[in-house]
Parts: C-alpha cells; structure tokens; sequence
C-alpha cells in the first residue's frame, strides 16, 4: 500500500505536474486505462482550485496531494490551507465571496461529474477533496497486455 506525497507551491504551471504523477501513479495502481484522462482532470480541477484559493486568500503554503495506493482502490487527496467561510459569517465583501463561492461550486461540479467517489470537507483551517476509483489487481486485466 504505496502512498506518494507531492508539495507545490500555489502557481497555475505545477498543475500540470500534479495531474501527470497522478496519471502516473493511478497507472501503476491498476486503474483502467479508461479512466486515466478522468483521473488527469479531476486531479488538474481540484489543484487549480487549491492554488486559487491559496492565491486569492494571500496563502504561501504548499498545495498537498496525496496519492494512495490501496488494495481494491486508488485514492487521490488534495488539500488547501485556505479558510472557507462557514454559512452566515459572511464578511463585509459579501459580493466578492459570493461570486468566489459560486467558481468554487462549479470546480466542485465538475469533480463530481468526473469521479463517482468524492468527499469534500472545508473548515476554517483549510479543505480536503478525496477522490477514488477502483483498482484491477496485477494479473487479473480483462485482456492480455
């Protein structure tokens, strides 16, 4: 059960790295080729998120991913230390973290359109999507390599 850690700074331009070592490592785990370009997307969605919260809040954290390699599954987290406001304490820019709240709805739409197993949780200390897909174990493929 391999686990593999990857830290980037918050720049639009480590995204692409994030979503080529989860395609990688989703390969190595036994996901079905088919779902290697979801994988890609949902990991580069979920990253651009992290590092736009990360910006607009004025964060120097590192976006978190972590790539775990379980016995029937392989899962993706993607952590951000940005705060998200909790409903009804809703600072005096009200418009601008509406506006932010519906970009952050519609990356969370996507994800979901993507990925059949996803959890989001968010706090005041930061947020957590953790995505999964099945795995295929070593010699079992549906067809011959």
């Amino acid at each position: 059960m391999a686990t593999v850690e990857l830290r980037f700074s918050a720049l639009p331009e480590h995204v692409r790295t994030a979503r080529l070592v989860a395609a990688a490592v989703a390969r190595r785990a036994g996901v079905e080729e088919a779902a290697l370009d979801e994988v890609r997307l949902a990991v580069g969605e979920a990253c651009s998120r992290a590092v736009g919260l990360h910006q607009s809040n004025g964060i120097s954290a590192p976006v978190r991913v972590l790539l775990n390699e379980e016995e029937k599954q392989f899962s993706i987290e993607v952590g951000d230390e940005a705060p998200h406001i909790v409903p009804g304490d809703e600072p005096a820019g009200a418009d601008a973290v509406e506006a932010e709240a519906e970009e952050d709805e519609m990356g969370l739409a996507v994800i979901s359109g993507l990925v059949d197993d996803v959890e989001v949780t968010t706090g005041e200390s930061g947020g957590l999507i953790r995505m999964s897909w099945p795995t295929t174990p070593p010699g079992t493929a549906p067809f011959p390599a």
